[in-house]
């Protein structure tokens, strides 16, 4: 049972939300115990290009702050990155509202900023052609010469941690791979390549949810059907 829904858009993204009924699952039937999830909220993100540029995303982010703590939020992803900062104050959200309580759907793309707000995620699922790419961000400063040094310096050394802590702490990257990244490195990835690297954790496939070790299973198992299959092809014409 779900009601009272709403809908909030900015330039680029739009923010659905539904609030979800009580519900009870049996745990022991004789012993008459249930497990309860409280009536919550669902908030569901669309998220587009990063590139607000007329009133940015304050009536967004003012409806996220008003989550409760059984909330959870949904992020359905395609997108080919854009502003930096406008990642970040999702990954501020995430953490003042909804830590641990974050799932990311890779509908199709995710690149750059889009890449990187798939790690923000607590449980992070693809399907088989989702594409996603990895690599530095770009920035400029203006201004006397000092001042361009000390911003410049300033920025690289955030932004440097910011991409550290979402993709190498987290295994998605070798810290040999994230120096040539910052350097000009692209890393693009498939939906297999998303699974064994750990940056997904699940797949969708043919309306079923697999864990991400289960498709590198199925993967294998219909690559050896393949070979299965062609082999007794060459042997009939022999």
């Amino acid at each position: 049972m779900t009601g009272a829904k709403k809908e909030l858009s900015s330039e680029q993204h739009t923010l659905y939300s539904e609030v979800i009924a009580e519900n009870k699952r049996v745990v022991n039937k004789e012993k008459n115990l249930y497990e309860v999830t409280p009536k919550h909220k669902r908030y569901r993100v669309y998220i587009g290009r990063f590139f607000e540029l007329k009133k940015g995303l304050h009536s967004v982010f003012n409806e996220l702050r008003e989550a409760k703590e059984h909330d959870y939020m949904e992020f359905m992803i395609n997108s080919g990155g854009g502003f930096v900062h406008e990642g970040m104050q999702f990954y501020n959200i995430i953490q003042e509202k909804f830590n641990g309580r974050t799932v990311a759907y890779l509908d199709n793309r995710g690149y750059s900023m889009g890449a990187l707000l798939f790690c923000m995620a607590d449980k992070r699922v693809v399907y088989p052609y989702s594409d996603l790419m990895f690599h530095t961000y770009s920035h400029g400063s203006h201004g006397k010469g000092g001042e361009v040094k000390s911003h410049v310096k300033h920025t690289s050394a955030k932004l440097e941690q910011f991409f550290y802590d979402l993709i190498v702490k987290k295994g998605f990257l070798s810290e040999d791979e994230f120096k040539k990244m910052i350097i000009g490195q692209d890393y693009w990835m498939d939906a297999k390549e998303l699974c064994k690297r750990g940056v997904a954790t699940h797949v969708i496939v043919a309306g079923k949810e697999l864990t991400a070790k289960q498709y590198l299973k199925q993967l294998k198992a219909e690559k050896r059907t393949k070979k299965e299959v062609k082999s007794k092809s060459k042997n009939k014409k022999r």
